[in-house]
């Protein structure tokens, strides 16, 4: 296999991956934000305390795995 060849799999391997973690981040917010509504004390939704960042960084790795994906899909392009 070439290089460019090798940048176009890795790239299309991190969008792919990227956007799969983009939309899991998505699902654990609605989820836990869909958990918090029904219960009977709303302070924990309101406040948004005890904080969980973990839906957060499954979004921000996804943004970062389908940047990366992108640079190397163009570096795969130039390559040819």
């Amino acid at each position: 296999m070439s290089i460019s060849s090798w940048c176009f799999t890795l790239g299309i391997i991190f969008v792919l991956i990227g956007i799969g973690f983009f939309l899991w981040g998505k699902k654990e917010a609605h989820d836990y934000e869909l958990s918090l509504l029904s219960r009977r004390d709303l302070r924990e939704f309101m406040e948004r305390t005890p904080e969980r960042p973990e839906p957060e960084a499954l979004k921000n790795g996804g943004v970062i795995g389908v940047v990366v994906g992108l640079w190397l899909l163009l570096g795969g392009l130039l390559l040819l």
